[in-house]
């Protein structure tokens, strides 16, 4: 059995920013229409109004204060809501693969790698421009990767499910050197004209090199000490967008069938599943919450990740659990990748750290590390 390390990582951050107050005057501005489309029914009695939204709205109910995005016209227009993309021909590199090899190849760079010398390529994110080929295997081809590849999807939590597979398979010599990609372009299935989570999401695509530490090469090394995963059937976050849809005959009236959720109810149910998830596998490493130098928590509400922090050493700070979500919003899985990202340079060797995801399922990941 092999020793495993994290040698590298990588961001792609998308070229176009949508402030909390671009985002509120755009949806005001489509409450406002379907609410003079439908004002007779309003009044009747028979038709809800659309409550606008406010800046103060979304940061307390969140935290977040802007979101980065691949495109911002489309999302902006109260007569569409949603991105503008233009459609690739199937012999030009997909827009998901495009940020992905953006990605990997800072993390290769870091890791002092190219992309010979993977030999297996895991693409995980919340949801899939396309069911096949996989997104993995069109991102291992351009990047020259060898072995294989294959595409995972446990909503939030696939970044750190993603790394639990590259570090079995290293571990056990099935592989010798992973990259782990994970580009989320959520504007594409978040629902832009519900108030209740217009400001949730943001686009990123964040990138993870894993290796044999015998064939590390990098200046900084984290070794992995452990991993653990675990799930539990909710109906509280879905996504229900999908290829048998057109063969259902929903109602074209009907909401969205991307991302919906009971946003108080993940709260109440999320955060003591995900602080008892870390505090378990610290004791089966025979570590406590109060050793872990740092928390690299998923970025999904600022209000979780300081109550799940305070559940585990009684207070919640910057230093110990860092957020990027006020500058990125929720970006599903990579959220807790891009915290580790920026903010792992400090810790000095033998310092211990937990890279955890936490969302939709429910699932749970956590990835206890150890600076070398």
């Amino acid at each position: 059995m092999h020793s495993v390390v994290i040698s590298g990582t990588g961001l792609y951050q998308p070229p176009h920013t949508i402030t909390n107050a671009e985002l509120v005057e755009a949806f005001n501005r489509y409450a406002d229409i379907q609410n003079a489309r439908y004002a007779a029914d309003i009044a009747a009695g028979t038709h809800e109004a659309l409550q606008h939204s406010s800046v103060e709205f979304i940061e307390k109910a969140s935290g977040i204060h802007q979101r980065y995005v691949m495109e911002k016209t489309g999302v902006l227009d109260p007569l569409r809501m949603y991105p503008r993309f233009e459609e690739r021909g199937d012999d030009e590199l997909s827009l998901m693969a495009e940020i992905a090899v953006a990605a990997a190849r800072e993390a290769l760079q870091q890791a002092g790698k190219t992309g010979a010398d993977i030999d297996m390529v895991l693409c995980a994110a919340s949801n899939m421009q396309r069911a096949y080929p996989a997104m993995a295997v069109e991102i291992q081809q351009a990047l020259g990767a060898g072995g294989y590849g294959f595409d995972m999807n446990v909503a939030c939590s696939s970044a750190t499910f993603a790394i639990e597979q590259a570090v079995n398979a290293v571990r056990c010599g099935t592989a010798q050197c992973v990259l782990v990609v994970n580009p989320e372009i959520t504007s594409s299935h978040l629902e832009w004209r519900d108030r209740d989570c217009h400001f949730i999401f943001g686009d990123v695509c964040t990138a993870i090199i894993i290796e044999r530490a015998e064939t590390a090469a990098s200046t900084e090394v984290w070794e992995v000490v452990g991993t653990q995963l675990a799930t539990q059937f909710s109906n509280n976050i879905r996504n229900n967008f999908g290829f048998m849809n057109r063969s259902e005959d929903s109602d074209p009236a009907a909401r969205d069938k991307t991302f919906r959720q009971e946003g108080r109810k993940v709260f109440k149910e999320v955060v003591p599943i995900a602080a008892a998830h870390i505090a378990t596998h610290l004791e089966k490493l025979g570590q406590t919450s109060q050793q872990v130098r740092r928390f690299w928590l998923h970025q999904a509400n600022l209000g979780m990740n300081q109550l799940v922090l305070k559940k585990l050493v009684g207070e919640s700070t910057d230093d110990r659990a860092p957020l990027i979500l006020d500058e990125f919003a929720n970006t599903a899985s990579a959220g807790s990748i891009i915290a580790f990202h920026k903010y792992r340079t400090d810790l000095a060797a033998g310092d211990t750290g937990v890279i955890c995801s936490f969302g939709a399922g429910y699932s749970v990941g956590s990835v206890v590390v150890r600076k070398r």
